[in-house]
């Protein structure tokens, strides 16, 4: 993989997204220890990867044109998109790394998720002092990293109780009726209290509230409303449960 940040769509002396990714770790490197530094190049890779796979999704048309004229090109001529685009398009792309790829694309535990968020929120930064973003935009990336740096531990820690806390129910949804079964989706929790939930999604197009859902009081101490759960439910003696727990996504 072409590491030399730079590439032909954005003429001689114009940085790459991969080039400014080494000019940071650079940066960084006589500053922190070896062992934090290998967390920031951890989180890059990460973030490269995230920005590799999805960061074409966000694209003018005129931009996937070029995007797709050097990603589809052979040989040597290949590029990716981190060899492609430049700084700009780093932190358009940040939440979708932190609150998605980061919970559904990563076995991450609480240390990495920490380092996500302390690396994003630095990175922003650094992108501001050196002109790459305006100062707007960096500190609203920042902003983004320390609130995951707080946030995702904290849903992974949650969704580790629900998890634990379903596998001690007796239920077993095979059991259940259709109309007292939801398959697994995606639930946005709009009301908590001590030891409940309330979670909402859209069944035909309608919005439906369902709960409350009796849940360990340890974890309605670290979710938020409207955060998404990943979850199936059925109704047992006219009271929602979860059934299944996937991941929990801060909002």
């Amino acid at each position: 993989m072409r590491r030399d940040g730079k590439a032909g769509s954005r003429g001689a002396g114009k940085p790459v997204i991969d080039g400014v990714f080494d000019q940071f770790i650079a940066d960084q490197a006589g500053r922190i220890v070896p062992r934090t530094l290998e967390k920031y190049k951890n989180v890059l890779d990460l973030l490269r990867h995230h920005l590799n796979g999805y960061g074409h999704d966000a694209l003018t048309s005129t931009e996937r044109k070029v995007f797709e004229d050097h990603f589809n090109a052979e040989g040597e001529a290949h590029r990716d998109f981190c060899q492609i685009f430049g700084p700009e398009k780093i932190l358009p792309n940040l939440s979708m790394f932190l609150s998605y790829f980061m919970v559904r694309k990563v076995i991450a535990g609480q240390d990495l998720l920490r380092a996500a968020g302390t690396v994003t929120k630095k990175l922003s930064r650094w992108l501001g002092e050196k002109g790459y973003v305006s100062v707007d935009v960096a500190s609203e990336g920042a902003e983004k990293g320390a609130e995951a740096g707080r946030d995702l531990p904290r849903a992974e820690r949650a969704a580790r109780i629900l998890y634990e806390a379903m596998q001690k129910s007796a239920v077993d949804p095979t059991e259940l009726s259709e109309e007292d079964f939801l398959d697994f989706d995606h639930f946005t929790i709009s009301k908590l209290r001590t030891g409940q939930l309330w979670l909402t999604n859209f069944e035909g197009g309608k919005e439906q509230a369902l709960g409350p859902i009796a849940v360990p009081s340890k974890a309605t101490e670290l979710l938020q409303e409207g955060w998404d759960v990943g979850c199936a439910l059925g109704r047992v003696r006219g009271k929602w449960r979860l059934v299944e727990v996937g991941n929990i996504y801060p909002g």
